[in-house]
């Protein structure tokens, strides 16, 4: 490992150089991929640095252990310090192991996500819109943007389905654990007698990509123009500004019709477009190291139950990594973290058990 982190602090000290020559900047797109791998590296380096003054620290205290003989005051002093930079040592070697594991290229960017309505008719499409509103809030607490692609609406307030994107650095890295189907158990407002019904909302995540990344051939793709349906403002039924657009050697169709523009509609559903032909790509890649895959927490598989919403207990119970929790109705609220941190702590350690560094 420190051998690896000796080469990486040289590439760091080369990537200072390169950044600080003003020739580098008549070409933007080098300057921005040394940016790129300097901001990657820059954790790593600053934890081994750290790691480095504690190596030095400890062998200071050793030397002064050794010079100390019988001066009782000198050598608990000496012994303090070693404790002091033992103990640091042990947290920076685990820190450097977790900074060193394979990063998912996808971790910083901004997601486009999809909640569609499962099993259990229009308590399946309420629970959707709860959950549309948790990720929402979620989203506000960490100072990213939202905005809503596509929505299919149902008279009593529900969504059998919405689309929105979420903007925010590292966005991907912590929604990415939310794709899968998420139950609920409570009992709907309908019900006369009390019963406690099973609904399920299945969500998916998207990393989001631009066209840059991922050009689409404008030959491969039907574009129509309907007119927009549901609750909304008057140009509803009246213009034909909704958007729908077929992907047609995949068969792929993405709608959008929240916006009263054509071309924004268009636009939006291209986004979608992009990260559903991108996640295509993706699952092909990952075919390729499935052991990989399957080692991580679930599989990330929409099919894959991953949550358990109780509202009778007030209950969160997440399957992945038998964690349980009592405080549903703060969770619902966008209080996410807890169960995040603890998905990406479990993710870390498996990967560290098979890492080179184990």
């Amino acid at each position: 490992m420190l051998e690896k982190l000796e080469g990486l602090a040289d590439r760091f000290d080369e990537l200072q150089a390169l950044l600080a020559s003003p020739d580098l900047y008549s070409d933007p797109a080098r300057a921005a991929q040394l940016l790129r791998e300097q901001k990657e590296l820059t954790p790593i380096i600053t934890a081994y640095r750290r790691y480095a003054a504690a190596v030095q620290e400890q062998n200071d205290a050793l030397e002064l252990l050794d010079e100390a003989g019988g001066d009782a005051e000198l050598r608990a002093m000496a012994q303090e310090s070693l404790n002091t930079s033992r103990s640091e040592i042990d947290c920076l070697e685990q820190e450097l192991k977790i900074l060193l594991l394979p990063h998912d290229p996808n971790d910083d960017r901004s997601v486009i996500m999809e909640i569609r309505a499962g099993a259990g008719g229009e308590e399946a499409a309420l629970f959707a819109h709860s959950l549309y509103r948790m990720y929402t809030m979620y989203a506000d607490k960490r100072g990213w943007k939202t905005e809503v692609i596509n929505l299919a609406a149902t008279e009593l307030g529900g969504c059998k389905e919405i689309t929105f994107s979420v903007d925010g650095e590292g966005a991907y890295s912590r929604l990415k654990f939310e794709s899968g189907v998420h139950r609920v158990q409570r009992v709907p407002e309908t019900e006369s007698q009390g019963r406690v019904h099973t609904s399920t909302v299945t969500v998916a995540v998207l990393p989001e990509v631009d066209d840059v990344e991922l050009e689409i051939n404008p030959n491969d793709l039907r574009i129509d123009t309907f007119r927009s349906s549901g609750a909304g403002g008057q140009h509803i039924n009246k213009t034909s500004s909704a958007i729908r657009i077929t992907h047609l050697p995949s068969g792929m169709v993405v709608e959008c019709q929240d916006e009263r523009s054509q071309y924004k509609n268009k636009d939006k559903a291209m986004r979608v477009l992009r990260s559903r032909l991108f996640e295509i790509e993706q699952q092909k890649q990952d075919a390729a190291i499935a052991d990989e895959r399957r080692s991580q927490v679930g599989s990330g598989s929409r099919s894959e139950r991953i949550r358990t919403y109780n509202f009778p207990e007030n209950r969160i119970s997440e399957h992945r990594i038998k964690l349980t929790l009592y405080h549903l109705d703060s969770f619902l609220d966008g209080n996410l973290d807890e169960v995040l941190d603890a998905l990406i702590t479990t993710e870390q350690s498996e990967k560290l058990a098979r890492s080179e560094f184990s």
